[in-house]
């Protein structure tokens, strides 16, 4: 195999899972440690990956993923989590869903709900919603962003607080070790802070990626946030905290 279909086979699974393992690629590629190993480096060298022990994962720094890239990573992770989340929201409740691919899953497995209010900042959101007569949406105004349907600014922010909603559910592109969660636009931030203090109860979503990535940006806390429903907690320490933060960690 050559070096450039290599490098695109290595991206690929990268963008798929969130992370790359050296001595699963070998087996994958059909070459040696040596070979993958001077591939990650090169990938890396490029911007496209971050090193880590034993791998690769993708590169965040202070710019996100590609839209379609988000909306593919990590997508049977996005699914369960979303049917998980959706069993947590009742019949007849008000809620906010914000701007992220984790969200959009959420809203497809909330199609079988009824009675719903939904208030968003999220157009895409909106779209999937439109077509259950049984389902009102509200979207927040805002300065439109094109790259993935996200709804920003003052006047989003000011839309949202003028709701007073039974859950907020919300995503976040990184979180730290230590329980913050992360983001790169400041404006997206502002709203998903706007959205947690409008609700009277919060549920995170978030796929085990994001344990790997990094943002400059905080929101908030898992600490903040009633149910964390994930795919997976990056340690034993981290699930301790949730329990001591009243946080409760739902793995599917």
């Amino acid at each position: 195999m050559e070096t450039l279909t290599r490098h695109s086979a290595i991206l690929n699974q990268a963008r798929l899972a969130g992370k790359v393992e050296a001595t699963n690629l070998t087996l994958d590629l059909g070459v040696t440690v040596q070979t993958i190993r001077r591939d990650l480096r090169e990938i890396c060298a490029a911007g496209l990956l971050e090193r880590v022990h034993g791998g690769a994962v993708l590169s965040s720094g202070v710019r996100n993923i590609a839209y379609d890239d988000r909306r593919a990573l990590s997508r049977d992770a996005k699914q369960r989590i979303a049917k998980r989340t959706a069993q947590l929201i009742p019949d007849n409740a008000s809620l906010f869903l914000n701007i992220g691919t984790t969200t959009e899953a959420v809203a497809h497995a909330l199609l079988a709900h009824r009675d719903l209010i939904v208030v968003t900042n999220n157009l895409n959101v909106a779209n999937i919603l439109a077509g259950k007569s049984s389902c009102e949406v509200v979207v927040a105004g805002g300065t439109l962003r094109r790259k993935d349907g996200g709804l920003v600014g003052d006047l989003a922010a000011l839309a949202i607080a003028r709701f007073k909603v039974d859950i907020a559910v919300i995503g976040a592109t990184a979180i730290d070790p230590n329980g913050d969660l992360l983001d790169f636009d400041p404006e997206e931030v502002r709203v998903s802070r706007q959205i947690l203090d409008a609700a009277r109860s919060s549920i995170l979503v978030a796929d085990k990626s994001k344990f790997t990535r990094k943002a400059p940006v905080r929101i908030g806390s898992v600490s903040e946030v009633d149910h964390f429903v994930t795919d997976g907690a990056p340690s034993e320490r981290f699930v301790t905290a949730c329990a001591d933060w009243q946080t409760k960690l739902l793995l599917v």
